[in-house]
């Protein structure tokens, strides 16, 4: 009948919004990123409907010694997963941030600003933030 049209329609309105939260993000940020600091690099990689991120490298000794959990702060914060910002929003992406220097989780976001740089922020109660503009490396 005549639901063959709408339902295609609907297919279509629902590709298009997809693809526009895609585009409104600025791109796809997966790769290995540089922080603001220089002194790690961040592989963020899709993770669900959003992106992970997971330090690739780090300098000094790289321990997660201000880890909440006293077990993990003698291990390397190599390997740690420090983005999950899983829900995808007009701009980018949010969800937490783990930053081991002070052993805190944080409500976040991601939103790419160029094909090679991306912002990440991270915020207690939704009105201290901390911004860092990270560029890519590959």
């Amino acid at each position: 009948m005549h639901l063959r049209p709408l339902i295609h329609a609907s297919a279509l309105v629902a590709s298009l919004l997809a693809g526009g939260i895609a585009q409104a993000a600025g791109g796809d940020p997966s790769g290995i990123w540089l922080t603001e600091t220089g002194d790690s690099k961040v592989r963020l990689a899709r993770c669900g409907a959003g992106f992970c991120g997971t330090l690739v490298s780090v300098t000094g000794k790289g321990l997660d010694a201000n880890n909440p959990d006293p077990a993990l702060r003698t291990r390397s914060v190599v390997g740690v997963q420090i983005v999950n910002a899983a829900s995808a929003t007009s701009d980018g992406y949010e969800g937490t941030l783990y930053n081991p220097k002070d052993g805190k989780t944080y409500s976040g976001s991601l939103k790419m600003t160029g094909p090679d740089t991306v912002v990440v922020s991270g915020c207690v109660m939704s009105v201290f933030c901390k911004r860092q503009t990270w560029k890519r490396v590959k």
